[in-house]
């Protein structure tokens, strides 16, 4: 997958930012923090999920998520992002 279908959608920005912001998170925290709503906040992490960006955690009947830091392309979205905020 290329970045440039992951930076395609305005709510998948978000929700990657929020997840590397918090670095776990769980699913109602995702939805207050980006302002968009379930189906859409789950849609862009099954798309995360599915490109190996995201990390799902089952605990218990939670399910917490976070980024995948071990794939290479979700450091260099954490320093894109980071240079883009001016961090």
């Amino acid at each position: 997958m290329r970045l440039e279908e992951i930076f395609a959608s305005k709510g998948r920005v978000k929700v990657i930012k929020e997840l590397i912001l918090r670095g776990e998170v769980n699913l109602n925290q995702l939805i207050r923090a980006t302002g968009l709503n379930y189906i859409t906040v789950v849609k862009h992490l099954k798309f995360l999920q599915d490109a190996g960006l995201v990390e799902e955690l089952r605990v218990g009947r939670s399910r917490i998520y976070r980024p995948n830091w071990m794939d290479p392309r979700m450091r260099l979205i954490e320093e894109v992002m980071k240079d883009l905020s001016g961090e």
